[in-house]
């Protein structure tokens, strides 16, 4: 099989990747893509497997991912990176203050360039939001929201999970971008 680069810095995103492709020769280029402002998660993504192909010359993954909460009619969407930095946990928290509606959900793009054909792969992770920061730090951890979202079906957020649990935990109303496309990859 060739050789597939991810390029990101993000290291939750690397650990997860890592875990997806056993038996992939994957390869980790750390660099800090140009992140287009949209809406569109697809539209992040292949804009920056495009810019990580340019710079590698290789066949490349990028993946891109939201955060939609129901009482905030989605917010903060594709937005994530900005809104953590400009509100933090804390904000969102107290944006949620008083609300009944604590369903949200992660939304993930994968997108693969050979050089030729990009294929983009969605994924998309439901759960609910707690009412306080809760758990431990971890170092696949790949955004503050682990200390705030609670899995579908499970009654702790990430952060509180131990590894094993994490890795083991049943995906209730999940689907993984990285597992769909490793999928697709082994069989093409």
């Amino acid at each position: 099989m060739e050789e597939i680069i991810f390029v990101t810095h993000n290291k939750g995103k690397i650990a997860s990747a890592k875990r997806a492709f056993e038996d992939v020769d994957f390869k980790i280029f750390e660099y800090e893509l140009d992140e287009p402002r949209s809406d569109d998660i697809s539209y992040i993504s292949k804009a920056k497997v495009e810019e990580s192909y340019k710079l590698v010359n290789k066949p490349c993954i990028s993946l891109d991912c939201g955060f939609w909460i129901d009482a905030l009619n989605g917010f903060p969407r594709a937005f994530v990176n900005f809104s953590l930095e400009t509100l933090g946990i804390k904000g969102i928290l107290k944006l949620m203050e008083g609300k009944e509606n604590r369903n949200c959900k992660f939304t993930e793009c994968l997108s693969y360039y050979d050089g030729k054909e990009i294929h983009q792969f969605m994924g998309e992770h439901k759960g609910k939001l707690s009412e306080e920061i809760l758990g431990n730090d971890t170092n696949e951890k790949w955004s503050d929201l682990w200390y705030i979202f609670i899995p579908s079906g499970y009654q702790k957020t990430l952060a509180q999970m131990a590894k094993e649990e994490r890795l083991t935990r049943k995906k209730y109303e999940s689907k993984d971008a990285m597992k769909e496309f490793a999928k697709w990859y082994k069989e093409k």
